[in-house]
């Protein structure tokens, strides 16, 4: 019945068999196909692009889904798990660029995008084998036959269908706004993938600068405001402070608080006798001693104070134009979309309308006085509020910034890229006098998440989803959701999504699902397609059979021409050149994979329970990622979440406690450790090594003692079983009917059994298999150290008697509830 086994075993050579065994059994496929009755659950795998090697943290991932899926599967459940590929967007699009040595976007439209989107497919599936072998040698069972891939035409279409309905329920629209800007990579972020590229203790220059206030043509200048304290004979200067001294070309108004004091101030620098003006609260922070208060006013005081241009505008020759005139879609387009050498002809604007409301002091409800001067410098072409209040306030918009951040232009320091360019821009003002003050600012700033370029915040337009409107209804479905850790669907991701801003879905490459938007060039008619079918019967008729084989990439459905509805118009409407942010692909699996179409089949796939999952499972970064779109769209589209329980994981850190990272080289290859270890080594250190919330050191040494303490612990037990159970010919399949121990060792062992059971299958209920292994963990310490060893006599002993039989039964008992309990 039992062979006996040596104590020396290699558990790389054990997971062999057992993987061969699965394989010529159909063992993974036959829970799914002779299970139709059973009750569903439903796990939702994250897409991953497989243009680079898995690391541990793919395999920390995957081990945590597939304990739950194999625990559900031995509780009588039918298991889907459909494995899925992420094929688009920026990664991808940089790893070929790379490859060709490019690093502007022009070089790739000169390449030509077909044959730069075709070099992007194939790399896409580069390491689709080592992701297969990895998958198979850590025992995650997934459907890989059959995988969801964001790149076929079927997804794209569903992905199409969800935006026609976002479309029509009026939630997609397009404005210009301070957008998170890439010039590294040309395009706009969205504010989740703003969130994955925050870095501390970022330096930037800290400056306070002087903007002269205009003295009226003639006296007297007592009329309000500043008027009584202007002296033509002392300068008097409106202090603001600003890190970023390059959108300083770009300023057009200052702000203040208008509830605010603030103080005049005179004082010496450099020898010259100057007033300043600065809010009272700051004043000692920013100014110090060796100065004289000559007034106090109130905010509402300075409003309409007008100061002279740092760098005017109409003499940089620089895009400008009004934001009072912005119902102009082609001033929008040529104050917004140029790169370097590209600017167009100035449309004819007048000078006089443009200067009414600007360099002008305006007030606004974001002045702050935590730090600064309490009055800001603004630039609505760079920033969110800035923006907003330039379209209240109808000022000037000056773009002295392209789209690759080089500065356009007549200044000294045009073609600089911005960073480059402040060291110039503060030695200008200060040669000018114009310079108060200068030093080092550390804080947080946002960094591209896949180039390291730091971003700029950019006016420009780009099409947006309205996911500000539902903010109530995405907190609310938050608070049915389990979350593991709990702490956080209140603290990250609730928080994420009370803050929530509308999604900038948009951007301006070429690797993606192109946004189904085509647009009248003649009448600005626009229409969103939401399917193939809908594409052919809006064609123009000579286009129509090209629709059925279409690949629906870039370029060749840019290629597809509608005959415009408009009445009168008769035009041809071209689709817009932007493709969507690929987290939207990843947030539209739960529909994408099924290739959905319809409202018919969204209910068809509730009913059936394959929505929303039962179970996801991601890292923490996910709460801003693929946790976040899944979320979104649910709530967009159904009203609803997309799944009832996520596992959030912490970072697996190398033995240094460092983060992983293919850029810092330290991501250790999963191979070698699995070839060296075995999988359950590596799986129970990964479950139990720390809460799935919390980050956990990784390294082959820590493998190892769990390989130590758990899994030899535990074949010792075996192997003392078998080799005795071999001579004393014991077969489980003769126990007696109704037996009970005799012994109290037994009674106590099997007691502690019967609990372990309860407390794992509580834990596992609860998706928490690190307790669950702990207690398992301590169990086999309990069986070892203490039942076994106390019981060796009773298996030596010669006799067969009733004891030895007590001894055998329990052990064995124990030894395959074990096996069960930590097979998942």
């Amino acid at each position: 019945m039992f062979e006996p086994v040596s104590s020396r075993v290699s558990f790389p050579e054990l997971d062999a068999k057992v993987l061969k065994l699965w394989k010529d059994k159909d063992v993974f496929h036959r829970t799914e196909t002779e299970r139709e009755n059973d009750p569903l659950f439903m796990l939702f795998e994250g897409p991953p692009t497989a243009n680079g090697s898995p690391g541990i943290h793919h395999v920390l991932a995957r081990v945590f889904k597939d304990v739950i899926c194999r625990y559900r599967t031995m509780k009588g459940y039918r298991c889907l798990r459909k494995g899925g590929w992420d094929t688009h967007g920026l990664p991808v699009e940089l790893e070929i660029e790379k490859e060709l040595g490019f690093s502007t976007k022009r070089e790739i439209e000169e390449y030509g995008i077909e044959k730069f989107n075709e070099k992007c497919r194939e790399n896409v599936f580069r390491y689709v084998k080592e992701w297969e072998t990895m998958t198979d040698r850590i025992g995650f069972w997934v459907d890989m036959e059959h995988p969801y891939v964001t790149l076929e035409n079927e997804y794209i279409e569903t992905g199409w269908w969800i935006l026609k309905e976002l479309w029509d329920k009026g939630l997609l629209y397009q404005d210009l706004r301070g957008t998170p800007h890439c010039p590294r990579c040309v395009t706009s972020l969205s504010s989740h993938e703003v969130a994955l590229g925050y870095r501390e203790n970022t330096p930037d220059p800290s400056v306070f600068i002087k903007f002269r206030v205009e003295i009226p043509p003639s006296p007297p200048f007592d009329k309000g405001g500043l008027g009584g304290i202007l002296d033509p004979q002392i300068p008097t200067y409106l202090l603001a402070w600003t890190t970023t001294p390059w959108t300083l070309p770009g300023n057009t108004a200052l702000a203040v608080d208008e509830n605010a004091e603030y103080s005049v101030v005179e004082l010496e620098q450099d020898g010259n006798l100057q007033r300043l003006v600065l809010a009272s609260e700051l004043l000692e922070t920013v100014v110090g001693s060796g100065h004289t208060v000559v007034a106090t006013v109130k905010g509402s005081d300075l409003l309409g104070t007008q100061y002279e241009p740092l760098y005017d505008p109409f003499t940089y020759d620089l895009p400008l134009g009004s934001l009072g005139f912005f119902s102009s879609g082609s001033l929008v387009r040529y104050l917004t979309d140029f790169e370097a050498g590209e600017l167009p002809e100035k449309p004819g604007l007048d000078e006089t309308p443009i200067r009414e409301n600007s360099w002008r002091v305006h007030s606004a409800n974001f002045v702050s006085m935590d730090d600064g001067t309490g009055i800001v410098h603004i630039a609505p072409a760079f920033g969110d509020e800035d923006l907003t209040l330039g379209r209240e306030k109808e000022l000037a918009f000056v773009q002295p910034v392209d789209l690759l951040g080089k500065v356009t232009g007549s200044y000294s320091f045009a073609g600089k890229f911005v960073k480059d360019a402040d060291e110039d821009i503060m030695s200008d003002l200060k040669d000018r006098g114009l310079l108060f003050h200068r030093d080092i600012y550390r804080h947080t700033y946002p960094f591209c998440w896949r180039c390291d370029t730091p971003l700029l915040y950019y006016a420009k337009r780009s099409w947006y989803i309205r996911t500000s409107a539902l903010k109530d209804q995405l907190v609310d479905g938050n608070s049915t959701i389990n979350w593991y850790p709990d702490y956080i669907k209140e603290g990250r991701f609730g928080e994420w999504l009370r803050n929530n801003v509308d999604w900038a879905i948009s951007r301006e490459r070429y690797w993606g699902t192109p946004i189904p938007i085509w647009q009248c060039p003649d009448c600005q008619h626009t229409l969103c397609i939401g399917s193939v079918q809908e594409l052919k019967a809006q064609a123009i008729p000579e286009q129509r059979d090209r629709v059925d084989d279409l690949d629906l990439h870039r370029p060749y459905v840019d290629e597809i021409l509608l005959a415009c509805p408009a009445t009168d118009c008769g035009g041809q409407m071209r689709r817009i050149p932007e493709v969507m942010d690929a987290w939207f692909d990843s947030g539209a699996m739960p529909w994408a994979q099924w290739h959905v179409q319809h409202r018919d089949d969204v209910e068809r796939l509730r009913q059936q329970g394959r929505f929303p999952a039962d179970y996801i499972c991601e890292a923490v970064d996910q709460t801003r990622g693929w946790f976040y779109s899944l979320h979104a769209l649910s709530t967009l589209l159904n009203g609803s979440p997309s799944y009832k329980n996520v596992i959030c994981l912490g970072l697996v850190l190398d033995e240094r406690g460092r983060k992983m990272s293919k850029r810092v080289g330290n991501v250790v290859e999963p191979i070698p450790v699995l070839d060296e270890h075995g999988a359950d080594a590596l799986r129970w250190y990964l479950f139990t090594a720390s809460h799935p919330g919390e980050p956990r050191r990784f390294s082959s040494k820590l493998v190892n003692e769990t390989l130590r303490r758990v899994m030899l612990t535990l074949w010792n037990v075996y192997s003392f079983f078998a080799n005795y159970a071999s001579i004393d010919q014991f077969d489980p399949r003769q126990i007696p009917a109704g037996w009970k121990p005799e012994s109290e060792l037994d009674r106590w062992i099997l007691s502690e059994l019967n609990t372990l059971v309860a407390q794992a299958d509580g834990y596992l209920d609860g998706y928490d298999p690190t307790n669950a292994g702990r207690r398992m963990q301590e169990f086999i310490d309990r069986l070892s150290n203490w039942y076994v060893r106390r019981s060796r006599r009773r298996f030596w002993k010669s006799e067969n008697d009733g004891d030895k039989l007590s001894a055998y039964i329990t052990l064995y008992t124990c030894l395959v509830t074990l096996a069960k309990l930590m097979a998942p």
